[in-house]
Order: structure tokens, then sequence, then C-alpha cells
């Protein structure tokens, strides 16, 4: 535990400072005085014509200063003021222990999720691509290789999505299936046991079946279509093919203009889940785009990770699904897993050139609040900074040298190095889903087990968020319930009056 006095800045930013310090620190105490903790931090602010930081970081009767300025024009309310306040605490803050540490942050002050959406941002506020790029690295920090990637992806999504600043037009569903075979240590998912006894899989599928057909009415009267579907878990294909063709069939009845939906989507990210009768279904159905997911082809590391497949039986079920015809194909690769480094990487990026898959996801491990891993962080030796960095760095190189090219990209807490997950694909085979629910510009409404919805107004552009429960049984005992609570905040957010109103 490093412990840090801090001085001069109101209390309520105390979690403001916490977030940039823990990107130096894995655990971290502040307080406001303690002539015994490791490191004093002191703050002079002013904010009379602009907002004036200093900061001044004291451990061992050494010191380390920096001052920021922050313009405050254009500023419309106290908001806004508050918030150029927190950026510039953090600017100086990045920069202190930036020189303390001897640690780099590529992503200088950002500590967000969704680092393309603040682009996006400022693109729509009239700068140019390049113009964002400077007052990224300028204002944030950002490192170049960071700006470079984000435009990169910036003009795919603009590509692919031509309509991308008007999607609210539409909406997309997400539809949660919450079983699996087992559930992997690093994952926080709503994930059950297919056998298990956390509600019974008829049951959940029955209050499924319901909601999918209370929000096809609602779309239906309110003449929105569906951009996309996605089915996600837990594991959609751990349930059986005649229950995912009963679900295929509810949707077709009741979504409108079902077939002109732009893209489906269904992972199939647990090998041990899928066969020849459930890959000959979702080629029958049409479905667009299925995940396959091995995340690491060490059979060591599945086992130490809870995945109950082999890497055999990953590159079986691939080379069957594209027998049975299926040409749109993902694959997720988890970079840091516990024992595996830079040549492990490498060699797993050696089949994936064999395999080539349409998409691929390359994810940086995150110690996720409530996994098993994370519980249990001293049973698992996984990579540290530089060695992560440098697989990002490896992974990036590769997807070019392939042909591949970024279209998405997301953060996370606790991510290992302070890195990133990045979606590449050969150009045209982008996943529309996730550009949507990345760069957060259309509602999408959730459906099932630990579906959120997340709806954004049309109207006031405000962004507003409904889980469903995560747990079947919960869900059972609930759903007609939350099928109202949704239906009701759409109304809400789309400015409609309820029928009978």
């Amino acid at each position: 535990m490093t412990r840090f006095a801090i001085k001069g800045i109101d209390p309520v930013l105390f979690r403001d400072v916490e977030l940039i310090v823990r990107l130096f620190f894995e655990e971290v105490q502040l307080t406001e005085t303690d002539d015994r903790a490791d490191f004093q931090l002191e703050f002079t602010l002013d904010e009379s014509e602009a907002i004036e930081v200093r900061v001044t970081l004291t451990a061992d009767k050494v010191q380390w200063s920096a001052e920021h300025v922050r313009s405050i024009e254009g500023c419309t309310g106290e908001k806004e003021i508050r918030k150029r306040m927190k950026q510039a605490i953090s600017y100086v803050l990045v920069q202190v222990l930036e020189r303390a540490t001897g640690i780099e942050q590529p992503w200088g002050i950002l500590t967000g999720v969704r680092p393309t959406k603040l682009f996006h941002t400022l693109l729509q506020k009239g700068n140019s691509l390049q113009e964002a790029k400077r007052l990224l690295e300028q204002e944030y920090l950002l490192h170049p290789e960071k700006t470079q990637i984000l435009e990169e992806i910036i003009r795919r999504q603009l590509t692919v999505l031509p309509d991308f600043y008007e999607l609210d037009k539409e909406v997309s569903l997400y539809i949660g299936i919450p079983f699996c075979p087992t559930k992997c240590a690093y994952c926080t998912f709503p994930a059950y046991a297919i056998g298990g006894r956390t509600g019974s899989v008829e049951g959940f599928l029955a209050g499924l079946h319901e909601e999918i057909a209370a929000v096809g009415a609602w779309l239906r009267t309110r003449g929105l279509p569906v951009t996309t579907i996605y089915f996600g878990g837990g594991t959609p294909t751990s349930i059986s093919a005649e229950q995912m063709e009963s679900l295929f069939q509810q949707l077709k009845s009741h979504i409108p203009d079902f077939g002109q939906v732009r893209e489906w989507t269904v992972e199939a990210g647990r090998p041990d889940t899928l066969d020849e009768e459930k890959l000959a279904l979702m080629k029958r159905w049409n479905v667009d785009r299925i995940s396959i997911n091995p995340q690491s082809f060490k059979e060591e590391t599945l086992k130490v990770i809870g995945r109950h497949h082999t890497v055999e039986e990953t590159l079986r079920k691939y080379q069957l699904a594209r027998q049975m015809g299926l040409n749109n194909i993902n694959m997720d690769l988890i970079i840091g897993l516990p024992g595996e480094g830079l040549e492990t990487f490498a060699e797993t990026l050696d089949v994936m050139r064999e395999l080539r898959p349409e998409s691929l996801t390359v994810h940086t491990l995150s110690f996720k609040s409530g996994s098993v891993m994370t519980q249990n962080k001293e049973k698992y030796r996984v990579a540290g900074r530089e060695e992560t960095r440098e697989m990002v760095r490896m992974a990036r190189e590769w997807a070019r040298d392939q042909g591949y090219v970024p279209y998405y990209l997301y953060r996370q807490k606790n991510i290992l190095g302070n890195q990133e997950n990045v979606g590449y694909a050969f150009p045209g085979e982008e996943s529309l889903y996730n550009i949507i629910i990345m760069e957060e510009r259309q509602t999408i409404i959730g459906l099932g087990c630990g579906a959120v919805s997340k709806i954004i107004s049309p109207v006031s552009g405000r962004l507003s968020r409904l889980p469903n429960p995560k747990e079947p049984k919960a869900y059972i005992d609930t759903y007609r319930r939350h099928i109202k609570e949704k239906l009701a905040k759409l109304d809400e957010a789309y400015g409609i009056t309820p029928v009978g109103h």
C-alpha cells in the first residue's frame, strides 16, 4: 500500500487524484494529513481568470513539481469549470508522477473507457482530424502512437457507418444468454453453469420470449428500425439448437423489418458449446457473424483460467464453422494471461496467421472486481508493464502486416500496463455493433439476463442505463416488472406519451 498525504484541494477532488495515482501504483491510500505517508502532495490553485494549478510531490526529501494553466474560455457554467479543474489537476499529477517513478503513461490523463468517443466529440465541435489529434496530445498528454491509432479507427468507423452521427434514428438490440459450461477466472459477465441451480433455462427463455415480443411491439408502434442484433452472455450457444431456433423465430415474428437488420452476431465464444447442428442452424438463419474465442493457444493457460476446452477443439470447431459456410468469424485473444509472455504471444500470433479469421479483438488482461483472478491475485503470475506494452505493439504490427485494420478500441479499469483492447478486421468485415456500443451513438435495448439497456434520448442527448437482473432466478421472478420499466423509460427518452394516456 502506497500512502499519499494531500494538501491544498477540496477532499471532493480526492477521487480524481486517486484515479491518476492508481495508474502508477497498484494499491494506494489517500489522506489529508499524514507525516508518515510515502508521498506528500501539495496543490496551489488559482481560478481567478484561468485555472492555474501547481503541484509539489515530496518523497524522502526529494521534490518534483509541475504547473499548468487551463483556459476557462467557452465554459457555460460551474460544471464545465469544475471539469476543466479536474483536467488541470490530472495534467500536473501525471507530469510529476512520471518524473518521480520513471513510468510513462501513453494515454496521458485519460482514465475513461472510451477515448474514441472523446475524439468524435472533438470532431463534432468543428475540429479537423489533425486538430483533434493535437488537442489530445497537448491537453490530455496522449502519446502520438495512441492518437495515431485513434485517427485510424475514427476514419474506419466513418467509412463503415457513413450515417454514424445519425444513428439515433434507429436502435440496436443486445440479447443476454447467461449460461456457460464453466466460468473463466478473469470473467465478471453473467455466466452461470448451464446445469446449475440458479434458475431453469426454460423459465429464463420463457421470460426472454415475452420480453422480445413486448419490445418488438414498442418498436413497431414507434416506427423505429433495428440496426444490429447481438447475442452475448455468458455463451449463447450453451443452450440447445432447438432453443436457439425458437429464439430466432421469436425475433423474426416480433422485430419489425427483421430482414433489414444490418448485422446479426451470435457469440459462440466457447468452442465446447458448438456442434454441427448449431452451426447449420446459424447458417440457415443467415447469422452474419459469430465469435469463436480461443483467448490462448496454450493448454496449460486454458486450464489455469478455467476454460474446459482444448486448443485442438478450438481449431476443430473453427474449421467446422468454415466447412458449414460461416464466412465472418471473430476470434478473441488476451494479452498477459497467467504464465504467458512475449514468446507465447508470438506463438499465438503464428497460429492466427494460419487461421485468418475475418476479425479479432486483442484484449489486454484486466483485473476485474469480483473475478476469481482478482480475488486470488497471488496465485496468478501475469506480464509486467513493459512486457505488456511490447505485446500490444506486437499485435498492432502483426495486424497491419496481415492486412487487418483497427476499427474499435476501449479501455478498462485495472488493465495491465494501462493499455487498451483493440478490435481489428479485414476491411469490410468490421462489427457494426462493436462500434455502436463503444461510441454510444445509439440506444441499445438490452433483453435477457445481465443485459443493460443504454438509452440515448434523441430529444436531449442524455444517456441513461437500465440493467436487467444478472442472475437467472431473479430475472425469472421480475422480468415483467422490468419490461414495464424499460418501456416507460424508452417512452420518456423519446418524448412519447404512452398509449392510453
